[in-house]
C-alpha cells in the first residue's frame, strides 16, 4: 500500500490552472472512488483506466483506491486526468518507479487498449508546465496534440502507450512550414475599387466594417479576402490565438503558419456558440477570431441580444463570463466585418430588382442590428450590384498583395510615428478621447470642418472618436503626421447612414 502524487492541470476558460492527482491504496473493497469536484468526464476515467492497466500488462491492485484531484473547491472537467490517475495507481501500487513522473506535468486520455490519445487545450496545459518549470508529458501519436509547441519555444515530452518505457520519453519536434496561400485573393474581385479601398483602410487600422447591399452585390466576396491583406501573426500572437483554438479542439496548423483566424458562424449561432459558455466553459467565435477576423454574414438576421453581446468585446478585446462556479475572461480582439441586406427581399435601392417592402418592414429590418452596435461600427458600406459583363473579368482586379503593401505600410508607420511621439496608437481599444484627438493633431481648418460634418451627421461621441481613428489611419497609409481635411473627408465618406 502507498501514496503518489502526480501533477497535472485543468482548463479554466483558455488558461489551466495545476491539479495535484493525489492517489491512496488502502483496506477496503477493490475498486476506484474520485473526489475533488470531478465531472461526469473524469468520474468515467474509473473504467478507462482499469482496463488500460490491464491491457498495458500491468495488475491492477486488489486495494481501495482514492483519487484526490487538489484543490478540491475547485471543479474538474475532462478526460486528460486518465494518464496521470494510472501512473499514480502504477508507482503507488510500486508496478512504476518514482522516477517516471519526476518534474513532469502530465495529461493525457487513455482507451480501454492503453493508447495515449490528445486533450483538448494541450497549448495551455503546456504553458502551465512551463511556468512551473516542469516538461509537459502527453500523447506522441499524429496528429499532434501539441504540434508546434518547439516553434513555439513550449517544448514537451510524448508517449503512446501506457506500457512505453518511461525512461525513454522521445521530445517532440516539428519542422516549420512555410506560410502558405490559403487565403483568397481579391484579384478574382473585379470592379468594387470603393469597397477595396475601405476594406483596405479597416485593415491597416483594425477597424470595424458593415457592408450593405442587395443579393449577390459581392459582399461576402469581399469579406472573406480579408485575411490575405493583413499581416502575418507576430510570434506572441501566434501564441495568444493557438492556444483558444487549442481549448476549443481546433485545427492550431493554419496559426502556425502566420495565417490569422477567419470565422464565419452562421445567423443562427446562439449567445454561448458566438460569445462563448457551456459547460465546462468553451471559447466562443469571437474568441476563435482572436487576433483575426470575425465574419457575421446577413447581420440582421442574428439574434438582437446576441449581437448586443459583441459590445463588450468590441470596446475591451475580452470576454467575460460569468457562471455559477466560475467568473472566465476571454480574450476576443478581433476584427469585425458585416454584411447585411438593406431590407427583408433585399433590393432596396437597387436598380434591377423593385423593392416590395413597406417602410416599417425596412425599419423594423434595419433596426435589428442595434444603435449602440452600430455605434462601434467605424466604417459603413454601400456596395452595388455590379453589371454582369464585370463578372466575366473576374482575375483582373486589384490583388491583394497590392492592397497589403498599404496596410503594412500604415503599420510600419504607425509603429514609427509612436515610437517617435509617444502617440497612443489610433485604434487602441478604450483609449481616451484626448489621446485620439492628439494623435490627429488637427490643424483650426481641420478641427472646424470636424465640427461641421460631426453636426451635421449627428454622430455621438463614439461615432466621432471612430470616425477620428479612420482619418489617423488614412494618415498613416500617406505616412503624414498630421491629419488633414482630406483625411477626415474620406474617413467621413465611409461612415455613411445606411438606413436608407
Amino acid at each position: 500500500m502507498g501514496i503518489c502524487a502526480v501533477q497535472s492541470a485543468g482548463l479554466y476558460g483558455v488558461e489551466a490552472q495545476p491539479v495535484t492527482v493525489e492517489v491512496s491504496l488502502g483496506s477496503g473493497l477493490p475498486g476506484i472512488a474520485i473526489v475533488g469536484m470531478a465531472d461526469t468526464a473524469v468520474q468515467e476515467a474509473k473504467e478507462r483506466v482499469r482496463s488500460a492497466i490491464r491491457e498495458a500488462g500491468f495488475a491492477m491492485p486488489s486495494y481501495k483506491v482514492v483519487v484526490n484531484l487538489a484543490p478540491s473547491n475547485v471543479k474538474k472537467s475532462g478526460s486528460g486526468f486518465d494518464l496521470p490517475i494510472a501512473l499514480g495507481i502504477l508507482i503507488a501500487s510500486g508496478q512504476l518507479s518514482a522516477k517516471v513522473i519526476e518534474g513532469k506535468l502530465i495529461a493525457g486520455e487513455l482507451s480501454l487498449q492503453g493508447n495515449v490519445r490528445p486533450v483538448r487545450g494541450s497549448l495551455a496545459l503546456a504553458i502551465c508546465a512551463k511556468k512551473m518549470g516542469f516538461d509537459y508529458l502527453t500523447a506522441m501519436q499524429q496528429p499532434a496534440p501539441i504540434e508546434g509547441l518547439v516553434q513555439l519555444g513550449l517544448p514537451g515530452l510524448g508517449t503512446m502507450h501506457l506500457s512505453d518505457p518511461f525512461e525513454e520519453l522521445r521530445s517532440l519536434s516539428v519542422e516549420g512550414e512555410p506560410i502558405g496561400e490559403d487565403a483568397l485573393d481579391y484579384k478574382d474581385i473585379y470592379g468594387h475599387d470603393v469597397a477595396k479601398r475601405a476594406l483596405q483602410v479597416a485593415a491597416a487600422g483594425n477597424h470595424g466594417v458593415l457592408m450593405m447591399g442587395p443579393p449577390g452585390s459581392g459582399k461576402t466576396m469581399l469579406a472573406s479576402r480579408m485575411v490575405s491583406i493583413l499581416p502575418p501573426l507576430t510570434e506572441d500572437e501566434k501564441l495568444e490565438a493557438a492556444v483558444v483554438h487549442s481549448v476549443a479542439g481546433e485545427d492550431i496548423s493554419p496559426i502556425l503558419r502566420g495565417l490569422r483566424p477567419f470565422r464565419s458562424p452562421h445567423h443562427s449561432a446562439t449567445s454561448a456558440g458566438l460569445l462563448g459558455g457551456g459547460t465546462p466553459i468553451k471559447p466562443g467565435e469571437v474568441s476563435l477570431a482572436h487576433c483575426g477576423v470575425l465574419f457575421l454574414d446577413e447581420l440582421s438576421e442574428f439574434n438582437a441580444s446576441t449581437l448586443q453581446g459583441l459590445r463588450q468585446p468590441m470596446e475591451n478585446g475580452k470576454v467575460f463570463l460569468t457562471r455559477a462556479e466560475a467568473s472566465i475572461c476571454l480574450p476576443a480582439r478581433f476584427m469585425l466585418v458585416g454584411a447585411s441586406n438593406p431590407c427583408p427581399c433585399g433590393y432596396l435601392g437597387d436598380e434591377m430588382h423593385k423593392c416590395n417592402c413597406t417602410a416599417a418592414q425596412v425599419q423594423k429590418y434595419s433596426s435589428r442590428i442595434g444603435g449602440p452596435l452600430m455605434d462601434r461600427i467605424s466604417i459603413r458600406l454601400d456596395v452595388e450590384r455590379l453589371p454582369t459583363s464585370s463578372v466575366l473579368s473576374s482575375g483582373g482586379g486589384t490583388d491583394s498583395a497590392t492592397l497589403k503593401v498599404g496596410v503594412l505600410k500604415a503599420r510600419e508607420y504607425e509603429a514609427w510615428r509612436i515610437s517617435r511621439s509617444g502617440d497612443a496608437p489610433a485604434n487602441k481599444l478604450n483609449g481616451s478621447p484626448s489621446a485620439v484627438i492628439a494623435s490627429c493633431k488637427l490643424d483650426d481648418g481641420a478641427n472646424e470642418y470636424v465640427s461641421q460634418m460631426a453636426e451635421s451627421g449627428a454622430l455621438s461621441g463614439r461615432g466621432l472618436l471612430n470616425t477620428l481613428k479612420v482619418s489617423r489611419t488614412i494618415a498613416d497609409m500617406e505616412e503624414s503626421a498630421r491629419v488633414t481635411e482630406d483625411h477626415l473627408a474620406e474617413a467621413f465618406s465611409m461612415r455613411i447612414d445606411l438606413g436608407r
